[in-house]
């Protein structure tokens, strides 16, 4: 039987979902959410850009179309702060629905929002239901897949990753996201209010060390603007010299003042080489490397679509993936 899928939220994020679940067999498409008044009212298809009519009108009204679609999952893709999207988690779990999110401060919250947290929680248990937050990073590239890799690991004393991005062939939220065409002074002020800044950090950091016991006595995420030194463009958006054409962001855990988690990450208009990097100091010292790195739209989206039916069976309550099954490649039949 097909999988009924509603989404939450028509972004770019969210309209990747959509196509890669129209594309494929074992899911049903049942209804669609946003609030934006340009897609209300209009065919998901072509608000999603699939290239044919789907049939599904894109409502404003979350409860009526979750009565109306009933759906088996919903494919929630909205903002990253995780108290923003409370209200909407509790139009969802009202339903009794479970919910795959791509909320980056969902993918490990107990630390920076356990508040918050504790109230989705309890919402899922009571709806008797699951929850998960996930993504490419946070959800996998820095907190997922290095906790897998140390698996092989008789030893850890420290874990590094690195993600190196060119994000000219980003979607134009996350150019904007990382600072792209800023000077360096309105750069530091969008730190300060947290307008400029990768999300997720500590909370991958905080995964890592809960996974792997270290008990770290602080984190810190900092961030620096990449400078360009010669003109950059992508399909959005020209930099020229002494602008910002992109971030670089570091979050680390500290136990007794010693590093021993440490994310590294820089994304910027015209990186002359992308990759993902995991590297384990321990018994074995591993070096594990992504030439070409993961595609962050891609893979964000990708993940989502895996883990719907993995969320529709789960415990019921707030998941992250330290308590969910390995994501796979869903094909949409089951065998």
């Amino acid at each position: 039987m097909a999988i009924r899928v509603m989404f939450m939220g028509l972004g770019p994020i969210g309209c990747a979902v959509v196509k890669q679940v129209a594309a494929r067999k074992g899911f049903k498409i049942v209804g669609a959410i946003d609030v934006d008044p340009a897609k209300v009212g209009k065919d998901l298809g072509d608000v999603a850009g699939v290239g044919r009519k789907l049939k599904v009108k894109v409502s404003a009204d979350a409860a009526a179309a979750l009565r109306a679609g009933k759906p088996d999952v919903v494919a929630h893709c909205t903002v990253s702060s995780i108290k923003a999207a409370v209200p909407q988690f509790e139009a969802i779990l009202k339903a009794r629905v479970p919910v795959v999110s791509s909320t980056e401060e969902l993918s490990y919250p107990w630390r920076a929002n356990r508040a918050a947290a504790k109230k989705i929680d309890d919402m899922a248990k009571k709806a008797k239901v699951a929850v998960l937050g996930t993504g490419i990073n946070p959800g996998f590239a820095m907190d997922a897949l290095p906790i897998v890799l140390t698996g092989i690991c008789q030893d850890v004393q420290k874990v590094q990753v690195d993600r190196v991005q060119d994000a000219s062939i980003r979607r134009l939220p996350f150019q904007k996201k990382i600072g792209a065409t800023l000077t360096p002074d309105q750069f530091a002020e969008l730190v300060k209010t947290k307008t400029v800044r990768h999300v997720g950090l500590t909370e991958s950091v905080s995964m890592l060390a809960d996974a792997l016991g270290f008990k770290v006595d602080r984190i810190t995420d900092e961030i620096q603007p990449k400078i360009a030194t010669e003109t950059v463009k992508s399909e959005f958006l020209t930099v020229e010299p002494g602008q910002v054409c992109g971030i670089v962001q570091d979050g680390v855990g500290y136990r007794k003042n010693e590093p021993v988690i440490t994310l590294h990450m820089e994304a910027y208009l015209g990186a002359p080489e992308t990759y993902d990097e995991v590297r384990i100091e321990g018994s074995p010292n591993l070096r594990v490397r992504a030439i070409g790195g993961y595609h962050g739209d891609v893979a964000t989206a990708s993940i989502v679509v895996n883990s719907l039916p993995k969320v529709i069976g789960a415990k019921p309550g707030l998941h992250t993936m330290r308590t969910m099954p390995i994501p796979s490649f869903f094909r949409g039949t089951v065998a």
